[in-house]
């Protein structure tokens, strides 16, 4: 019996130790080919600067690329459940994909980070979007920054021009909201696929309505097609951009067409320049410190800080779910998903984070400033 009890006793521990040692498996798709390359990249680069153990625990990326492409979008995301085993998803890149991946984490109950722009992907709250979670800053938000200084600066009509998918038709919905609330009012709407090789007849369109400003809703290095074309046009109004366009490669493709553009930002954008006060200066600058670091002077975009800060959010959650179960078990990624639902005051690369039950971004006007193009560079206004 001796014998027996002692080879028991053994198998036990080495039970409790193969627990004790689970990995933590990291799903993650991002587009680092097509269309939204310029923004997948940055994230892709991004994932190799996580913690590689959190809480004790090893955690492994597995990392896609989706190629700017819902359905292969969802066909990462299901792949990562079924045969990577994941505990959690971080992607994709574009507002199309993360609203395409949806179903697939929350019928698994795999809890997802997005890292796309829209509020549709987390609002409004539902079963399946209790799973789903994200940090860039809302479109609204967003929306009524650009609002306030196009009326600040005596602005009465705008023309659009956006995407041809949820990002664009997202942000026509939330601009317009805001235009309204500042007696603004859109004159002109115009719509292009990220594919497109010439807006020629949606920009004559939106000239000939002679607005004050005008507004393009793209993002990444397809949004300069229309400001190129509407500095060919002779258009003389402003042009504002979206969040969507803020990395370098947008001024590499933009090139004079895009200077003098105004558009919001995540502070991260502009760290240096922020006033010492600033609440969220420390943690941008370490973000942008350990990026270029890695990759060079200059390198760093918002996009691989919103992958940062799924990252943020992950590492706060993780410590707290293992208290409660194993990684690997559905038990687990429950925890996780209520540990990121239950985040408060932790500072970000883009803003500080306190999620909710009705709150699956937690971000406040904290994470915005509005910013500049200036001689090829971005300007704090």
């Amino acid at each position: 019996m001796n014998a027996l009890k002692k080879t028991l006793l053994a198998l036990a521990s080495v039970l409790a130790a193969g627990t004790a040692l689970a990995d933590i498996n990291v799903g993650v798709t991002v587009s680092a080919t097509g269309p939204a390359a310029s923004l997948g990249i940055p994230e892709k680069n991004t994932i190799a600067l996580m913690p590689t153990s959190i809480g004790g625990q090893k955690v492994n990326y597995i990392v896609l690329d989706d190629a700017s492409d819902t359905t292969k979008a969802v066909g990462n995301t299901r792949r990562l459940i079924t045969e990577d085993k994941v505990d959690i998803i971080l992607g994709s890149t574009t507002t199309p994909n993360s609203l395409a991946m949806i179903d697939a984490v929350s019928e698994a109950q795999v809890p997802m980070i997005s890292m796309a722009a829209s509020a549709r992907i987390v609002e409004p709250m539902d079963a399946k979007k209790r799973w789903v979670f994200k940090t860039p800053q809302n479109d609204i938000m967003m929306s009524l920054a650009i609002a306030g200084h196009m009326a600040d600066a005596g602005i009465k009509t705008v023309g659009f021009i956006g995407f041809a998918d949820a990002y664009g038709e997202g942000w026509f919905g939330e601009f317009g909201k805001a235009a309204a609330l500042k007696g603004i009012q859109v004159v002109a709407s115009e719509r292009y696929a990220r594919s497109d090789a010439s807006v020629t007849a949606q920009v004559l369109k939106l000239v000939g309505a002679k607005p004050d400003a005008i507004l393009i809703a793209g993002s990444g290095t397809p949004a300069a097609l229309p400001a190129t074309a509407l500095v060919e046009r002779g258009y003389t109004g402003k042009v504002y951009q979206t969040h969507g366009v803020a990395n370098n490669d947008f001024l590499r493709v933009g090139g004079k067409s895009v200077e003098g553009t105004y558009l919001p930002s995540g502070p991260v954008l502009v760290a240096d320049q922020l006033p010492a006060s600033h609440p969220l200066k420390k943690s941008a600058l370490d973000y942008v410190a350990k990026y270029e670091a890695a990759y060079g002077k200059g390198s760093v975009s918002t996009f691989g800080a919103h992958a940062w800060d799924a990252g943020l959010l992950m590492s706060a959650a993780v410590p707290v779910a293992l208290k409660k179960a194993q990684p690997g078990t559905p038990a687990f990624r429950a925890a996780l998903r209520d540990a990121l639902e239950a985040v408060k005051e932790l500072p970000g690369a883009h803003g500080i984070f306190n999620m909710s039950p009705g709150d699956h971004l937690g971000l406040d006007q904290r994470a915005r400033v509005m910013v500049k193009i200036e001689k090829g560079a971005w300007k704090l206004q």
